[in-house]
């Protein structure tokens, strides 16, 4: 798809449009789950990357959307350790293994997520995970790399689950607190980006509407203060300073 062709392309509005970019301040949350060969962002290759659209009704309750996911072939020169392979059981160059370009894979996946940005009424994109610095910091290296354009995520925020499962159930593993919050976790499936990305997005969820009748009372108290109605003046604020 063209650029010009998805830039008018009319877009449905979601069913809970406009809850949606009240709730995160205009925000879309898109939980990320990269794999990689190492802990380096600038020099380990991105080898796999699942995206999961956060979904919100009309009465405001959060659930887990669609999922866009890519194996990703290694970067020119980038680093694989064999040890952070030997924990994602990941094959960079088996022959059965459908991977893309870097540059590919991040375009796909960034498409789809502009076009539940647009569905939802929202500015931009936030990036959602479990330990969110890792993925937002390989997901920005990549971006930089490949020279992708229209990253749809904000550049440095992000919602980070083990800071919020900390908060709510005590728990800042990402198994125990799945587990601890009453969700299904399978370990044979762990370290695969589609799996870590759908369960850390019912996790967010969860604890997202057990917040709820919190958001509603700030939300109350935000109108009484005029705070409410001004996402202009808020965009400025939330670009990445100059450089």
């Amino acid at each position: 798809m063209s650029t010009e062709s998805e830039a008018t392309t009319a877009v449905m509005p979601a069913a809970g449009a406009a809850l949606m970019a009240r709730r995160f301040r205009g925000f879309l949350p898109v939980v990320v789950d990269i794999e990689t060969g190492g802990f380096n962002a600038e020099t380990d290759a991105l080898l796999e990357i699942a995206a999961v659209v956060i979904d919100m009704d009309v009465d405001g309750v959060l659930s887990r959307g669609t999922t866009h996911n890519f194996h990703v072939k290694p970067f020119e020169g980038g680093r694989l350790d064999p040890a952070s392979l030997s924990v994602t059981g990941i094959d960079p160059f088996h022959p059965l293994r459908p991977a893309l370009p870097e540059r590919d894979a991040l375009q796909r996946i960034f498409r789809e997520i502009r076009h539940a940005v647009r569905a939802y009424q929202c500015r931009r994109a936030i990036l959602v995970g479990h330990n969110a610095a890792f993925d937002l910091g390989f997901l920005n290296a990549a971006v930089k790399r490949a020279e992708v354009k229209r990253n749809p995520f904000h550049p440095f925020s992000c919602f980070d689950t083990a800071t919020l499962a900390g908060a709510a159930l005590g728990q800042t593993v990402l198994a125990k607190a799945v587990t601890i919050a009453g969700l299904a976790w399978d370990s044979s499936s762990a370290h695969s980006a589609v799996y870590d990305a759908e369960r850390t997005a019912e996790l967010f969820c969860l604890i997202c509407n057990r917040f709820r009748d919190s958001f509603l009372e700030a939300e109350a108290r935000a109108r009484s203060l005029g705070w409410l109605g001004e996402p202009a003046a808020e965009a400025e604020s939330d670009s990445a300073p100059a450089t």
